[in-house]
């Protein structure tokens, strides 16, 4: 409240993150209290194991592995930079409800939960603050909410998952397979062990699903973000898009479409003279299209301790000023009711890489294939031939055609004898 004499702040967690947090509190102490006018004073610490060794050394009575004794600890703000859904959610939960404010840096409970939370922090008359949760030391969350916010935004495409961007560019510099990528980007410490949540597109899901809510007002499920991950690259497909004047990206798109909202996940051909083909190694960046201020890109760290504190301070440092001041947040409204378009009904161009039987008259079969089902061939390249197999590579971009056109041409042609392989299937963004 106003003329309190320190902001009193619990974390949860210290790991990478949260051990960035700690140092910041506590190093930084002086400078903080000047900028705000009030000391920020970290009264307890929850950790798994109090006895592991840690980056960051901190009094051992700050430190519990007692969820209990941290939650009920007297704070004006919860910090929570666990990860993962439970038991994260509940904490967070619990501390709104409590009157505390909380920051976050957690993308999945904010992309599952995220509406729910935030109408409990308003009843409580508290705010929850997520900047982290998306792109790491980038702002956008903030810009979204307050900057662009006299804006209709129109689209937002973006790379927000830095292991997945890691992994590309190697791909496409280096001319190494995806499995030799995954290991170089595990031993850099960009993938985790399990890398399943960046490398199928679960983590850049978590983030549109956030980013999009904001951009259009509206409430957003994860499970409706169509959702492709990378597995399936291979170094052709990166020598092929790059003859045909095209990078390839993890891209996370949300564009409105009429009344209603076009949502993805997936690798996407994007011509090299875009901006966004130049965002390289475990770099972030989010391209915004607003009526009024024309695009807009964010770039800069989407991962690590510095970069991820620096968006968490940046929040504690704005919860303690509303603390400090006595200030009541006033409360995001998801007012538009938009929804998100069927995967089905979804429209894009297409690159299609084919292994086929090197014989007159496969290319008829194929192309008849997809004009029946309404799929228009734009360009046909026949890339290599195996004479011991009397096999051919075809690489075919299509013009614009829906989803399930795409789908059924392309089980259709699976079948055929002639094609013994569909080696992959890649959307377009011209």
């Amino acid at each position: 409240m106003a003329g309190q004499a320190s902001v009193g702040i619990v974390l949860l967690g210290l790991g990478v993150v949260g051990s960035g947090v700690a140092r910041a509190l506590t190093e930084r102490r002086d400078t903080y209290s000047n900028r705000i006018g009030v000391p920020l004073e970290l009264r307890k610490v929850l950790v798994r194991d109090p006895r592991k060794e840690r980056d960051v050394r901190l009094p051992s009575d700050l430190v519990t592995s007692d969820p209990e004794e941290a939650l009920s600890t007297s704070c004006d703000i919860v910090v929570e930079v666990m990860g993962g859904e439970n038991p994260a959610r509940a904490y967070i939960q619990r501390a709104v409800e409590d009157g505390r404010y909380v920051v976050t840096a957690n993308k999945e409970v904010m992309a599952k939960y995220g509406p729910e939370l935030l109408s409990a922090a308003t009843a409580a008359g508290v705010d929850i603050l997520y900047e982290a949760s998306v792109g790491g030391g980038i702002p956008i969350i903030s810009p979204l909410k307050r900057d662009l916010s006299g804006n209709e935004i129109t689209s937002i495409r973006a790379i927000i998952n830095g292991t997945t961007n890691y992994i590309l560019t190697q791909m496409s510099h280096e001319e190494i397979s995806f499995d030799v990528a995954l290991k170089d980007a595990q031993k850099l410490g960009y993938a985790e062990a399990d890398p399943t949540n960046d490398i199928d597109a679960h983590d850049a899901a978590y983030k549109l699903a956030i980013v999009a809510g904001l951009a259009f007002h509206t409430t957003i499920d994860p499970q409706e973000i169509y959702r492709e991950g990378i597995r399936r690259l291979s170094r052709r497909d990166f020598r092929y898009a790059a003859e045909l004047g095209y990078s390839i990206k993890l891209l996370a798109i949300a564009r409105r479409v009429g009344e209603s909202i076009e949502a993805r996940v997936q690798p996407t051909l994007i011509p090299t003279h875009e901006l966004l083909t130049r965002v390289e190694g475990a770099l972030n960046a989010v391209q915004v299209d607003g009526d009024l201020t024309g695009r807009v890109l964010f770039q800069g760290a989407g991962a690590g301790s510095l970069p991820t504190t620096s968006a968490i301070m940046a929040d504690v440092l704005d919860a303690a000023r509303s603390i400090s001041s006595d200030s009541k947040p006033f409360p995001w409204r998801y007012t538009s009711g938009m929804t998100v378009i069927a995967t089905s009904d979804l429209v894009s161009r297409y690159y299609v890489r084919l292994e086929v039987a090197d014989q007159p008259g496969v290319l008829a079969v194929i192309a008849r294939s997809f004009g029946d089902h309404g799929v228009s061939i734009a360009s046909v390249i026949q890339k290599e031939t195996d004479d011991a197999s009397q096999s051919a590579e075809l690489v075919i971009m299509t013009h614009a055609a829906k989803e399930s056109a795409m789908q059924a041409s392309l089980q259709e042609i699976s079948a055929f004898s002639e094609v013994p392989q569909i080696g992959n299937v890649l959307r377009v963004e011209d």
